[in-house]
C-alpha cells in the first residue's frame, strides 16, 4: 500500500515537474522565445504583478490587522456579530466582486447614471474600476480575512492578559497595543499576507477581465493566444519560484506562531477581559468591522441579486433556468467526484503516516509534504504543468491518445483539481488524526485488529467528521475554481464558474449574475460552519 501512495503521490507532483522541467529542452529556438519576452512582455508582466503584490499585501495587512484588534482586544455593542460576519468575504470570489463591481460602477452603469441626471454632472465620476488600483481593492476586500483569523487567533491567546499586566505598570491604551499586542501578531499577520498573495498570484478572472499584464493572464496568452508552450512554461516557472519564496515565508511564519504560543501557554485567556468601549470609541470600532463586511460582502451580493432580478424581469428570454441546471449539474458532478476522491486519497495517506515501523516512512512523509504543496500552486502553473507532459507522450506515442484522455474527457480537470486541493483534504484528515491517541491503536492490535480492520472499524467512525468537513471544503474550492477549469474542461463540461467568467467577459453581466451568486451561496457554507466553529470556541473558554 505505501508504493501505491508513494507513486499517487509522485503523480499529483508530476506538474510541478512538466513545468521546471522545460528548461531541460532548452534549444535554440526556446532561446530565442525566452529572449524576446525579456525584451518585450517579462519586465512588464514582473512589474504589474510587483504592484499588484505590493498594494494587496499593505491593504489585507491594515484591513486584517485593524479587524482583528477591534474584535479580539475590545469590548463594544455588536462584537459577538462582527466576529463571525467579517468571515463572509471568504464567499466571495474575486472575481464574482469585479462583475458586480464593474455593472455597478462603471461609466455606463446606473449608479454613475444616475447620479449625472440628478446632479448634472458631466463625465466620468470617479476611475474606471477596470484598473490595477481597483484589482487591488478587491482583492482586498476579499481576502483580508486570512489576516483577519489568524491575526485575530494569535491575539486572542496571548495578547489580552498581557496588555492587562501592561496596563498595571501604566502604559496607556495605545501604548499597549502598539508596543504589546502588535508585536506579538506579527507571525500571524506575516502568514496571512502571505497566504492572500498567493491567493493574488494563482488568479486568473480579474486579471483577465481587467486587462492587466500579470504573470498569471500572460500565461494564458502564450498558450491559448500565442500558441507557444515554451513562452507558457517559462512563464509558469517563475511564477512558481515567486510562489515558493511566499510558502517559504508562510510556514516560517506558522513555526513562529507555534514558537510564540508554547512559550505563553501558561497563562490562560480568563485571566483578563477585552478593553470596553464606549461613545464614540465604539462606533469607531464598530464601523472598522462594519466598512470590509458591507463592501467585501453585502453590497456586491445585494447588487448581484439586483441584477438577475432586472434579468428575469427585463430580459425577453427570462432566467436560463434549463442551461443553468445543466450548469450546476456539470460543477457539483465535477466537484464531487473531485472532493471524494481528494478525501480517500487522504483518508488513506493520514493512516500510512500514523503506521511506523516501515522503512518506506521516510518517502512516503516526503511524498506527503509534496501533496500538501498543491494547493499553492496557481491554477496556470497545474494547467500547464499537466499539458507540457501529455503533449510530450503525444508526440512519441500517439496512439496512446493521451491528449484526447486529458483535454476531451473530465480526466484532466479532475487531474488538475486533486493536484490542487487534495492539500486541504490531507490537512483536514491529519488535524482529525490529531485528536486520536495512538493508544487506541495499540489497543486495537492487542486485540487482534488487522490494519483494515483498524482502519474500517476503529478509525473511520472517529474521523466521520473530519472526512465530511474534508469533503465539504474541496467541494467548495472546486466549485470556485476557473483557471485550470477553463483550460482543460472538455466540450460541453462549462462549470458556473466559467460561464460566469465567458458572459462577464461578453459583457453580459446580468446574465453571469445566475452562476456568481450560485457560487457565492456554495461558498457560505464553509464560512457558516467556520462561524459556529468560533463561536463555540469562545463560548467554551467563557
Amino acid at each position: 500500500m505505501r508504493w501505491l501512495l508513494i507513486f499517487c503521490c509522485a503523480v499529483v507532483a508530476l506538474p510541478v515537474a512538466g513545468v521546471l522541467g522545460s528548461w531541460l529542452v532548452m534549444d535554440a529556438a526556446a532561446l530565442q522565445v525566452l529572449q524576446h519576452q525579456a525584451a518585450t512582455v517579462l519586465a512588464g508582466y514582473a512589474l504589474q504583478s510587483l504592484w499588484l503584490m505590493l498594494g494587496v499585501a499593505a491593504g489585507v495587512g491594515v484591513l486584517g490587522v485593524a479587524t482583528a484588534v477591534a474584535v479580539a482586544l475590545f469590548q463594544f455593542p455588536g462584537r459577538a456579530v462582527w466576529e463571525w460576519a467579517l468571515l463572509l468575504p471568504l464567499a466571495m470570489p474575486a472575481y464574482v466582486l469585479a462583475y458586480a463591481y464593474t455593472d455597478a460602477l462603471q461609466f455606463s452603469g446606473p449608479v454613475q447614471v444616475g447620479l449625472r441626471a440628478a446632479f448634472g454632472w458631466q463625465g466620468a465620476l470617479w476611475p474606471d474600476v477596470r484598473s490595477l488600483e481597483g484589482a487591488i481593492a478587491l482583492f482586498v476586500l476579499c481576502l483580508y480575512p486570512y489576516v483577519y483569523l489568524l491575526t485575530r487567533a494569535a491575539l486572542g491567546e496571548r495578547a489580552v492578559h498581557m496588555m492587562e499586566a501592561a496596563r498595571l505598570l501604566g502604559a496607556s491604551l495605545p501604548r499597549r497595543v502598539r508596543t504589546v499586542a502588535l508585536p506579538l501578531a506579527r507571525p500571524a499577520v506575516m502568514a496571512g499576507v502571505a497566504l492572500a498573495l498567493m491567493e493574488t498570484l494563482a488568479d486568473y478572472g480579474v486579471g483577465s477581465y481587467f486587462g492587466l499584464g500579470t504573470f498569471t493572464t500572460g500565461i494564458y496568452r502564450a498558450w491559448l493566444s500565442m500558441n507557444d508552450s515554451n513562452a507558457a512554461a517559462q512563464l509558469a516557472s517563475i511564477l512558481l519560484v515567486v510562489v515558493a519564496v511566499l510558502l517559504a515565508f508562510e510556514r516560517r511564519a506558522q513555526n513562529r506562531m507555534r514558537y510564540a504560543a508554547t512559550r505563553s501557554g501558561a497563562l490562560h485567556a480568563g485571566e483578563a477581559q477585552p478593553v470596553a468601549l464606549h461613545g464614540a470609541s465604539a462606533a469607531a470600532a464598530t464601523l472598522v468591522c462594519a466598512v470590509p463586511v458591507l463592501l467585501g460582502f453585502l453590497l456586491p451580493a445585494g447588487w448581484l441579486g439586483v441584477m438577475l432580478w432586472r434579468e428575469a424581469t427585463t430580459s425577453e428570454m427570462g432566467l436560463p433556468l434549463a442551461r443553468f441546471g445543466a450548469w450546476a449539474w456539470s460543477s457539483f458532478r465535477l466537484a464531487g467526484l473531485a472532493a471524494v476522491a481528494a478525501t480517500l486519497l487522504a483518508l488513506a495517506l493520514g493512516f500510512a503516516l500514523r503506521q511506523r515501523g516501515s522503512r518506506l516512512d521516510a518517502v512516503l512523509a516526503l511524498g506527503a509534504r509534496t501533496l500538501s504543496l498543491g494547493y499553492a500552486l496557481p491554477g496556470a502553473v497545474v494547467a500547464v504543468g499537466i499539458l507540457l507532459p501529455v503533449a510530450w507522450v503525444q508526440a512519441r506515442w500517439p496512439g496512446l491518445g493521451a491528449s484526447a484522455l486529458f483535454t476531451g474527457t473530465v480526466a484532466g480537470v479532475l487531474f488538475a483539481y486533486l493536484v490542487r486541493f487534495s492539500a486541504v483534504a490531507l490537512q483536514t484528515v491529519e488535524a482529525g488524526y490529531t485528536r486520536v491517541p495512538l493508544s487506541i491503536d495499540e489497543t486495537s492490535r492487542m486485540l487482534g485488529a488487522g490494519r483494515w480492520r483498524l482502519f474500517g472499524r476503529v478509525h473511520l467512525p472517529l474521523l466521520h467528521r473530519s472526512a465530511l468537513a474534508a469533503v465539504l471544503l474541496v467541494f467548495v474550492d472546486t466549485m470556485k475554481e476557473l483557471p485550470a477549469t477553463l483550460v482543460l474542461r472538455p466540450f460541453g463540461s462549462d462549470t458556473l464558474a466559467v460561464v460566469a467568467y465567458n458572459l462577464a467577459r461578453d459583457e453580459r453581466l446580468a446574465e453571469a449574475s445566475l452562476p456568481s451568486l450560485a457560487i457565492v451561496a456554495v461558498g457560505l457554507v464553509p464560512v457558516v460552519l467556520l462561524a459556529r466553529t468560533m463561536v463555540r470556541a469562545a463560548n467554551s473558554t467563557a
